[in-house]
């Protein structure tokens, strides 16, 4: 674990609101030299801290209007190994995260689509014929708020 300081919670705020700023643009919004907010980058992305920059898509303008999260309940735990219903689940290219969970289910799905049929036919074809798939719930998202991480 690294200690923090408050211009490293400055730093990492302000890249969870924009992760593509190259290290001289988040030294100017914070007052830092280029080479100075260069080293303090690299030292939370050597730590651990910064695992890697994203790029937001805006998935409707992509073609993908709708998105689920589907809870998964593999039927035999012992006969199927997690890793195996991992890597199939990964390789469906709707997927777009994979949690193992502890609860109802076993694992929690996000999976895009392009409107409901589509994400039928995924899950028909695709989700419902992996190894060990039991039962499903799905809850389709309606509205979406996204707020920086917790580093206050």
């Amino acid at each position: 674990m690294i200690d923090l300081d408050d211009m490293d919670r400055r730093i990492l705020r302000t890249l969870t609101e924009d992760g593509t700023l190259s290290a001289g643009a988040v030294g100017r919004r914070l007052g830092l030299s280029q080479p100075a907010a260069w080293r303090r980058i690299r030292r939370l992305t050597e730590a651990g801290v910064i695992t890697g920059r994203r790029v937001d898509l805006d998935l409707e303008k992509a073609g993908f209007g709708v998105t689920v999260f589907l809870g998964v309940k593999l039927a035999t735990k012992g006969r199927v190994s997690l890793e195996d219903f991992e890597r199939a689940v990964t390789a469906i290219p709707e997927v777009q995260a994979v949690h193992h969970v502890l609860g109802l289910y076993d694992y929690r799905l996000r999976v895009v689509a392009r409107d409901i049929s589509d994400f039928e036919r995924v899950l028909r074809r695709r989700i419902m014929t992996l190894p060990g798939v039991g039962g499903v719930e799905a809850n389709v998202l309606l509205s979406e708020e996204r707020r920086p991480g917790p580093i206050g």
